[in-house]
């Protein structure tokens, strides 16, 4: 099978500093991948690459196969804060892409029965300060999940909230994930994390960084009981990050 998303070879410096060097991995149709590393180690800088916002020095990129270059219809980019306008409503942040490419009716068509899938029924006509941080970010999973990119691109969408919303929503991607039915790359600090969420989990390491290891998840049914018993690997991962590992 071809890889829905892959990446070889891929360099990348800030001026002189050299922050990816050699960097390659790829994503299968659907699957749900994490990456971690230590703060400052070119995460971010590798979904900033993907969506189009920072250019390689060298290397490739592809998309089903195909190589790509700058932005591209493929990605939906989601960042920590969930950048809702404030004057808008909820229905009309959510169909902020339809508005920018001219299918705003069509858009709030779609949007309007996905409320309740996504939690949010009730609250089309709300503003964004009426709603938790947990039910504003799934606003923006909405959001993103309506644009048609069929890859997206997670840069620690809990990061802001706290422990018992973040709990929640990941509760709640994990349930999200099969009916979403799209290929995810999501950056995040949180070991705990990527262990629930993931299929699996690249540890970013190295100065300039690189792949450094590989984990796969293999457990189909997810609890926080079962989460709670990861202590070894949760331990392996740890020092991984470390470079212990």
């Amino acid at each position: 099978m071809i890889p829905k998303l892959e990446v070889q070879g891929l360099s990348f410096s800030y001026g002189s500093r050299e922050v990816l060097r050699d960097l390659s991995f790829s994503v299968m149709p659907q699957e749900f991948v994490s990456i971690l590393g230590a703060s400052g180690g070119g995460k971010s800088t590798i979904l900033n690459l993907l969506s189009g916002s920072l250019t390689p020095d060298a290397g490739e990129m592809r998309v089903d196969g195909a190589p790509f270059t700058g932005v591209s219809g493929h990605f939906a980019y989601m960042p920590q804060s969930d950048l809702l306008f404030s004057w808008q409503t909820i229905l009309e942040n959510v169909c902020l892409y339809g508005r920018i490419h001219g299918r705003y009716r069509e858009a709030i068509e779609e949007a309007k029965p996905r409320f309740a899938e996504f939690g949010l029924a009730g609250c089309e006509s709300l503003y964004p300060a009426s709603l938790s941080g947990g039910m504003r970010q799934r606003a923006a999973f909405l959001r993103t999940s309506l644009c048609s990119a069929d890859i997206l691109l997670l840069d620690e969408p809990f990061g802001a909230l706290d422990v018992i919303s973040r709990g929640d929503m990941q509760e709640w991607l994990l349930s999200m994930r099969k009916r979403l039915s799209r290929t995810a790359l999501l950056v995040t600090h949180d070991v705990d994390e990527a262990i629930y969420l993931s299929n699996r989990i690249l540890i970013l390491g190295g100065s300039p960084a690189h792949i450094v290891r590989e984990f796969t998840i293999a457990e189909p049914n997810r609890t926080r009981e079962w989460l709670f018993d990861q202590g070894a690997l949760r331990g392996e991962i740890y020092r991984c990050i470390k470079g212990e590992g």
